[in-house]
């Protein structure tokens, strides 16, 4: 019986691919070329993923493509490992001065791609970049509350903070934290001098201390990497990488299963039986601190009003979303924090599904006859069926939703334009920290910058997480953060729709890859099988 479902499942596999190459057109073919090229070089790793970056500026992004490609590239004072603990990075030590001090050991005779010396002062560099306004960096947040960087000498580095600050290492383990060559930094000032915007030069010529330095990028198609044969630490095991933009899923499994790619990401949920009884590829299956949601504009009508953004968020039955849409991959949300984050508790519960409720909230707030509005998603599969889903459901109180989709660099774009009604994305929390999860969504000083694209802010809320950041008895941030949450919740500025589950393909070609609870790969362990 299971040779048989392993037989069916590869045939269901080979026809996937023969439609894929049907409808692939030039770009399959291009792909087949690239795939045959493959075959005869063992230390060649490709990725087939959905989307493109929208810059490989880590200062500018906010979104795990950018970071998945940025990831190789440059490294952090600190990060963490397999279990979300803060190890060293290009700091081997530090220790806390006092309330407000850090105090860093840098790793010695570590360079950037380009030759330059990573330092002390490049520290100083990097971080002074990331709060300067104008550079206007969407990581501002993460360090707004740094008050000075302090050169003590070659390898030694301060950090101090205007206030108490709890999560400063997390925060410094954010690809935010990415030490870019002071060279490269020095080039963008130039170009922003020059007209172009802050982190152009950056994106287009992006220059870190990492496993692997980058060659090309060929937007919307492929970026290339190649190994940093002058690593400072263990060095890469494989000699290029190559992530190919491949938005059908089809074709994604197909190469996989042809052996031109060695991973794909994401799997769809009804394809993880396919792919984990074949004999070519498994499915990783990695729980995620991250949240699905649905966000309001509350900067205009009908979403400035608090009744119909719970009437919208109690008309659907997340549960059938999961089962319908990811074949259970995944769990409701209550809220906006994952059972694996900081912060969670058990206690925080949501807006259940009520569609009379729903109805009556509607005709408090004057649209009992319902009204028009759209949603914006990028081309993600699961969230087009999810848009479906609420857009069959709203009829039930009136409203005729458009589903708008666009590629995901420029959706992020003009997401900042303020123009949408709705939209649709995930969080990821990497920090796996309540400050993580909440302050870049909710508070107000990120008002209008994606992912706080619903214009969210309150001063409660803002008080709240503002004492969480600086408590430094566990405790109390936990129930600091509880009744964040229960605010947050209250004034419905999404709909929480779920804390997902990553679902990555991997061929059995290959070992070592690892995809952490934030989505964000670890190539530098991937080798091939001999």
């Amino acid at each position: 019986m299971k040779n048989s479902k392993k037989w069916l499942s590869i045939l269901l596999l080979s026809f996937t691919m023969i439609l894929a190459a049907c409808a692939g057109g030039g770009n399959e073919a291009e792909s087949n070329q690239q795939g045959e090229a493959q075959n005869g070089t063992e230390k060649d790793l490709v990725l087939a993923v959905h989307s493109d970056a929208s810059t490989l500026d880590p200062a500018g992004s906010n979104d795990v493509p950018s970071h998945n490609i940025q990831q190789p590239i440059f490294e952090g004072l600190v990060k963490r490992d397999s279990e979300n603990k803060i190890i060293p990075g290009l700091a081997k030590e530090w220790k806390v001065i006092d309330d407000l001090t850090y105090e860093f050991i840098l790793q010695e005779d570590v360079e950037f791609h380009d030759g330059e010396a990573f330092n002390a002062e490049a520290v100083k560099i990097n971080i002074e970049r990331l709060l300067d306004p104008e550079v206007a960096s969407s990581k501002y947040d993460y360090y707004a509350m740094i008050s000075e960087v302090e050169v003590v000498d070659e390898y030694t580095v301060r950090i101090k903070t205007e206030y108490p600050f709890s999560p400063l290492l997390a925060h410094l383990s954010h690809s935010g934290g990415a030490m870019i060559s002071p060279k490269a930094i020095e080039a963008d000032y130039e170009a922003i001098k020059n007209g172009q915007k802050p982190g152009t030069a950056i994106s287009e010529n992006p220059v870190g201390t990492g496993h692997f330095k980058f060659e090309s990028w060929t937007p919307g198609e492929e970026v290339k990497l190649v190994k940093n044969d002058d690593y400072w630490g263990e060095g890469a095991l494989v000699d290029t990488v190559t992530f190919k933009i491949v938005p059908e899923s089809g074709t994604r499994n197909a190469d996989l299963e042809r052996g031109f790619v060695h991973i794909v990401d994401p799997v769809q949920p009804n394809e993880v039986p396919q792919l984990n009884d074949s004999d070519f590829a498994t499915v990783v299956q990695t729980p995620s601190t991250g949240l699905s949601f649905i966000g309001f504009n509350m900067s205009k009508a009908p979403f400035d009003d608090v009744n119909v953004r719970k009437a919208v968020s109690m008309i659907i039955n997340k549960q059938e979303i999961i089962d319908g849409v990811y074949d259970g991959f995944g769990i409701a949300a209550e809220g906006p924090l994952a059972p694996k984050v900081f912060g969670y508790s058990e206690e925080i519960k949501g807006i259940d599904q009520n569609i009379e409720e729903a109805k009556k909230l509607m005709k408090e707030a004057g649209y009992e006859d319902g009204f028009n509005a759209a949603l914006w998603t990028n081309d993600n599969p699961q969230r087009v069926d999810t848009a479906i889903i609420l857009q069959n459901a709203l009829k039930e109180i009136n409203v005729e939703l458009t589903i708008e989709q666009m590629e995901f660099g420029t959706y992020i774009e003009k997401l900042k334009s303020g123009e949408h009604d709705m939209y649709m994305m995930g969080w990821t929390n990497p920090l796996a920290d309540a400050d993580n999860g909440l302050y870049s969504l909710f508070h107000s000083s990120t008002e209008g910058i994606p992912p706080n694209a619903m214009w969210y802010g309150s001063s409660v809320v803002d008080d709240l997480l503002d004492k969480g950041r600086e408590a430094t008895d566990e405790k109390e941030r936990l129930d600091l953060y509880k009744q964040a949450q229960e605010e947050i919740i209250a004034d419905a500025p999404m709909l929480f729709l779920d804390y997902r589950e990553y679902l990555t393909g991997v061929s059995n070609k290959i070992t070592g890859f690892r995809i952490d609870s934030g989505g964000i790969y670890h190539l530098e362990n991937v080798q091939f099988v001999e």
